[in-house]
């Protein structure tokens, strides 16, 4: 069962200095640099060091893959230490695991979930193939890659998956409440990942919408604690 009270909060998406720092201000526990070249939100792997050299002791930077190469990745992690891989495509499980076990790096696995269908993704079998990550994380399957803002029906996730989950796909201040409250007890820990919640243009935080993100996920850790 899970008995967390204070929920880690990833932050994805980051392409400016000022950004990164009010995350890192407001309690972010973890910041996230896309490195797929058609996002949006793309950061070379030079600019990705650039700003994880900003982050304080305990903040973790997170790598985001999509069907890239091993030397890429390899040449990632190199560049910035410390780094999390989150793989976001379609990366069977096996290739993972290698890549962890190669950069000594743990390992996010995203689950694209679909819009509609939620209840027809096994997310235990898809748990069970991927035990090797250290958390999954959970998104809306869209076309493409790298999270399109969109939410999935929560309540048609099953409420005993053996993994540490990370809520993710379309989450804001306004509704990431519901969405920890819909799912707080079904993994084995529950995390919120949020990247266009936050911004005032794709790739440019909004310090205000930070801030009431963090302050939604507070709130929502003191209700279930009392």
């Amino acid at each position: 069962m899970n008995t967390q009270q204070r929920t880690r909060i990833k932050m994805c998406g980051f392409t400016r200095e000022a950004d990164v720092l009010a995350a890192c201000a407001l309690g972010a526990d973890a910041i996230g640099f896309v490195l797929y070249p058609p996002s949006p939100r793309h950061v070379s792997v030079d600019r990705a060091a650039e700003l994880a050299r900003l982050l304080p002791s305990f903040v973790t930077p997170v790598l985001l893959f999509v069907n890239d190469s091993p030397e890429r990745i390899q040449a990632a992690c190199a560049a910035v230490p410390g780094a999390l891989l989150q793989f976001h495509g379609d990366e069977p499980a096996d290739f993972c695991a290698a890549m962890s076990q190669r950069t000594g790096r743990a390992h996010l696995k995203a689950a694209r979930i679909p819009l509609s269908e939620a209840a027809d993704f096994d997310l235990l079998e898809f748990a069970h193939t991927h035990r090797s990550a250290q958390a999954l994380l959970l998104d809306a399957h869209v076309d493409g890659y790298g999270g399109g803002g969109k939410t999935f029906n929560w309540s048609l996730l099953p409420p005993n998956v053996n993994a540490h989950l990370v809520l993710s796909g379309g989450l804001t201040p306004a509704n990431v409440g519901d969405g920890m409250r819909a799912l707080r007890t079904h993994g084995l820990s529950l995390a919120v990942d949020v990247s266009s919640g936050i911004e005032a243009g794709k790739g440019l935080k909004d310090a205000d919408k930070m801030r009431q993100f963090v302050e939604a996920v507070r709130t929502a850790d003191n209700a279930t604690s009392h």
